[in-house]
């Protein structure tokens, strides 16, 4: 009984902290992407060209790695809750420094503090939520990862709004920034601020960074409140985690993961990177149409996102990933042999940035099922995820330099979608790989899975068992409360507790083995207790 009575708690509090996560990874998009359009107010705040302090975006995404893999490691040994907390409160000092700053130095130093600390963010935040849901994990990762969209997606009009859309021919450029690393360098120097709006446009900028800082330092109050709570449903997980077994190649499978969101993150920020550009030269597309087709990426990635948040309640992860491998392969292969068509342009376009959506939550709570996934691994998906993000872009931006007549932005998409095509089956066969031990043994979440779907069977088979039992044996009372506490149990659990659920994975399937006969545990009871 007080099992169930915590139980509602601890879904109340479970669906507390994925909404504050999602809050979280709003302001983690936001502080993200506010820098592409803020980008010449920085410069002319530490009286630099736009061109020469494009090593700040080097130093946030170091620190973003290095906060990444500090993270991963932190998380295995502290709270997460207070972890993420105070990583938040840094981000806030960050950004509520950056308008004050005048020194180009202290600039990068700033920017790689923010950067270590969002890094410590995506980390624990995914960690966070695998630790709370399980393996029903599926619709709260999708939902964190659409609310890091929408951030994205939001702070370019924020800035703009800030600076009173004076600037307003800069606006495809911001909405490109979802994720922006190197590729505000060349967009941004197209507009620096003329010295007459110089003063006003410090005072307007300053603001995105204040509002973006003070949402930031509320959102960290609720992890500060889950800290102090004790974080109960944490701890049942972890001990969840103790029954379950890794993958018997377990680093392998992180270690391709790791590649294989590299190639997925770095196409999807190449790409939003530079199709404006593309559209440009190549497309001979005006400059409105061009930001319109940018626009077209961002936008169906941002929706398919949030339509994802319900196709995660009734599609296995895996079953995403493929619809969306094989969706990008379509697409990116129109857009490197058939881009001159500009209908397929304009479509390819669409699809493309609505088969990227969904890989990156889908392949966290894909990895979940096969193998217990904690800070050090989940430290290892963001980093392969950062380093995807500098070089790939980087690497493009240098070839279009060298060869001006191809279009390697298409060409590269269309690597990389290959790349991932051919990665997931190999991921796919390691993960399924029997352990050693026992090459029989069911992997813990497919037993779940069994067990959330057959729970009106148990009860029909239970009745099959009774008879069984009776006809057999003098004592069954005892054992036919169990069953029925147990078949209560498991019809309110999926609800209210998949912690609780893992603990206990053979308990229910053990009365029936498949020929009919009650399971060894029952036996045992029955045969102590007549004895």
């Amino acid at each position: 009984g007080w099992r169930c009575g915590r139980g509602a708690d601890g879904a109340a509090l479970r669906w507390c902290i994925t909404g504050a996560l999602c809050a979280s990874f709003l302001g983690l998009g936001m502080s993200i992407a506010v820098l592409g359009p803020t980008f010449p107010n920085l410069a002319a705040n530490v009286r630099k060209n736009v061109s020469d302090i494009y090593y700040i975006f080097v130093g946030r995404s170091l620190g973003y790695l290095g906060g990444s893999v500090v993270g991963g490691v932190l998380f295995d040994c502290m709270n997460a809750s207070l972890l993420l907390a105070l990583s938040m409160l840094a981000t806030t000092a960050g950004l509520y420094g950056i308008p004050w700053c005048k020194e180009s130095l202290l600039l990068t130093i700033l920017m790689s503090v923010i950067g270590g600390s969002m890094g410590i963010l995506d980390t624990g935040g995914n960690v966070l939520a695998l630790n709370t849901w399980g393996s029903e994990v599926g619709p709260h990762m999708q939902a964190l990862h659409f609310s890091f969209a929408a951030g994205a997606f939001l702070a370019p009009i924020l800035a703009k709004m800030a600076l009173g859309g004076s600037e307003s021919k800069d606006l495809p450029e911001a909405e490109k920034t979802n994720q922006s690393v190197l590729k505000s360098v060349p967009t941004a120097s197209a507009v620096s601020p003329t010295p007459a709006l110089k003063d006003h446009h410090d005072e307007d900028f300053l603001w995105s960074y204040i509002i973006i800082g003070t949402y930031i330092l509320f959102t960290s109050i609720f992890f500060f409140v889950f800290y102090s709570k004790g974080s109960s449903a944490q701890d049942k997980s972890k001990a969840s985690e103790q029954k379950r077994k890794l993958a018997k190649y377990h680093w392998a499978l992180i270690g391709l993961l790791f590649l294989f969101f590299l190639f997925y993150v770095g196409a999807e920020v190449t790409y939003g990177s530079y199709v404006f550009t593309y559209a440009k030269v190549f497309a001979e597309m005006t400059e409105s149409e061009a930001a319109a087709l940018n626009s077209v990426f961002w936008g169906t990635f941002a929706v398919c996102r949030g339509l994802a948040i319900f196709g995660a309640a009734f599609l296995y992860p895996g079953t995403m990933i493929v619809m969306s491998l094989l969706s990008s392969a379509a697409s990116s292969s129109a857009l490197a042999f058939f881009a001159h068509y500009r209908t397929l342009l304009w479509v390819g376009t669409a699809v493309y940035g609505a088969s990227m959506a969904t890989v990156f939550p889908s392949g966290i709570s894909w990895v979940e099922q096969y193998t217990v996934v904690e800070g050090k691994s989940a430290a290892l998906f963001v980093v392969g995820a950062a380093l995807g993000e500098m070089c790939i872009p980087a690497a493009v931006g240098y070839l279009q330099g060298r060869f001006h007549h191809i279009p390697v932005v298409m060409y590269a998409a269309f690597g990389s979608s290959a790349m991932t095509v051919l990665l997931f089956p190999v991921m796919y066969k390691l993960a399924n790989v029997p352990q050693e031990n026992d090459p029989e043994e069911v992997s813990d979440s497919e037993t779940r899975r069994a067990l959330l779907s057959n729970s009106r069977l148990t009860e029909d088979e239970d009745e099959d068992v009774r008879e069984w039992n009776d006809a057999d044996f003098e004592v069954v009372e005892m054992s036919d409360k169990m069953k029925n506490c147990l078949t209560e149990r498991y019809r309110k659990i999926p609800e209210d507790s998949p912690a609780e659920l893992s603990l206990q994975p053979d308990l229910d399937n053990s009365p029936v083995v498949s020929d009919g006969s009650p399971g060894r545990q029952n036996g045992n009871v029955d045969w102590e207790k007549s004895e």
